[in-house]
């Protein structure tokens, strides 16, 4: 009898928590205000009578639901007033491995460009060991790519200037010592003709944060020059086949980019004195001129 009645008591306990956070889950979903969200986040629940109190959601957990949904107002609350807790590794519920960056690739994968700039903002302020920027994502969600390999495997050129501007290396490796540049061109391989769209933005923005190239790919540039060629056109297949030195304009661009300050990227790209046309494509909106969540 008492057993049933444990029995009992923890699957009532087992169902009002799941109510708990699915309460938060639609909240944020909903894109309810920040003070609504902090009430229910921080609403404690028992688990057992020799435990103490917990919160349903920790900051981290919580900048992950913000960032599925876009909640961008939430996003910036959190990262301004929980840095640490809120970049801090999630709970086991979410899989991520030690020492891996699941924001940083989520916003990527979901392309939330605002709160992404966010993220990189705040790991200038609370600089960590090894650098968050660095860290590769969850092996189970990610494959152990970096969020740099992810924007170059989803096309996304304007992630891609922002995680370079804001000082991540493009020379990274995953777990098959792929550099984000071999993803690249390995998107560009299957793509059609010269121009190649989000592929080619994708590698001109890598290239200019690239004043040494290293990749793993070159070896397949060289056996195949007539394909590559085509692809990359015939300036850019030379330069990246150690066939000739970097093009002019390239090769000044990435002198200037070297001069810019990671924590005041875009800022800083965006007030150089030189045309738009010359400036990395997909160049992302100055921090100062996003519009603020409400």
């Amino acid at each position: 009898m008492a057993s049933l009645a444990v029995g009992s008591a923890a699957r009532s306990f087992e169902k009002h928590r799941k109510s708990f956070s699915l309460l938060f889950y639609r909240a944020v979903r909903d894109l309810k205000p920040v003070w609504m969200l902090e009430d229910i986040r921080t609403m404690e629940t028992f688990h057992q009578e020799e435990d103490a109190s917990q919160r349903i959601y920790t900051p981290s957990e919580a900048l992950l639901y913000a960032i599925v949904h876009d909640h961008q107002a939430y996003a910036q609350y959190l990262l301004s007033r929980y840095t640490d807790e809120a970049l801090a590794k999630p709970g086991e519920r979410f899989c991520c491995c030690p020492s891996s960056a699941p924001h940083l690739a989520m916003a990527v994968r979901y392309d939330r460009r605002y709160i992404l700039g966010l993220i990189l903002q705040e790991t200038h302020r609370a600089p960590s060991t090894p650098p968050y920027t660095e860290r590769a994502g969850c092996f189970h969600m990610e494959d152990g790519r970096t969020p740099l390999h992810l924007a170059c495997e989803l096309l996304r050129p304007e992630a891609v200037i922002m995680l370079l501007g804001n000082g991540v290396s493009p020379h990274a490796l995953d777990r098959n010592d792929l550099t984000p540049l071999d993803v690249v061109l390995e998107k560009l391989r299957d793509s059609k003709g010269v121009n190649g769209g989000e592929r080619r933005q994708c590698l001109d923005n890598l290239l200019m944060f690239m004043p040494k190239v290293r990749f793993k790919m070159r070896g397949a540039l060289c056996r195949e020059p007539e394909r590559w060629s085509k692809v990359l056109g015939e300036e850019t297949y030379k330069y990246l086949a150690g066939r000739s030195p970097a093009p002019l304009a390239l090769t000044a661009m990435q002198t200037v980019l070297k001069q810019l300050s990671p924590t005041t990227f875009p800022d800083s790209l965006h007030e150089l004195p030189i045309p738009s046309s010359l400036k990395p494509p997909g160049l992302p909106v100055a921090q100062r001129d996003r519009p603020r969540a409400l």
